[in-house]
């Protein structure tokens, strides 16, 4: 008998798009030894805290036998999202939505709002520089709204 486990298997890159991505870091981190650049970069994201997180569990069994199935955990059941934005020294702001509550374009400007309030706060030292911050977000409905982008433009 052998211990198996069952998992869930990432998707790869092919070797072309791990070759591209190599080559985006080195040129970034080049970047950043002629004008440094990386300690304005605000990145944000969101996750789904399950209340119910059940664990996988190992199962024993011969090597020419499947592993026993592990059931995926409930995505409708009862949850909360986390929205948090880091930088380099550490995390700025994060949030607590209400169970079941999602990120829209009006939500998503008020915590732009207070995560800026919480960097001039917390990182004072960016302003009398006059570094701009390098906001790092994908492309979410939300954060394309164009509310968003006023707000983000009036931010400069």
């Amino acid at each position: 008998m052998i211990q198996k486990q069952g998992n869930w298997v990432p998707y790869e890159l092919k070797p072309r798009n791990v070759e591209r991505r190599f080559f985006t870091c080195e040129m970034l981190l080049a970047r950043h030894k002629r004008k440094c650049f990386l300690h304005r970069i605000v990145t944000d994201d969101e996750k789904w805290i399950h209340y119910d997180n059940p664990k996988k569990r190992k199962s024993w069994g011969l090597p020419s036998h499947a592993s026993t199935s592990t059931a995926k955990p409930n995505i409708h059941g009862k949850k909360l999202m986390l929205c948090i934005w880091w930088e380099q020294l550490g995390v700025v702001y994060y949030e607590l939505l209400k169970p079941n509550e999602t990120i829209t374009g009006a939500l998503y400007r008020t915590q732009l709002m207070r995560m800026s309030r919480a960097l001039k706060e917390k990182r004072a030292h960016y302003y009398p520089r006059h570094d701009k911050i390098i906001l790092l977000h994908d492309n979410a409905r939300p954060y394309v709204a164009a509310s968003v982008k006023i707000y983000l433009e009036t931010l400069k």
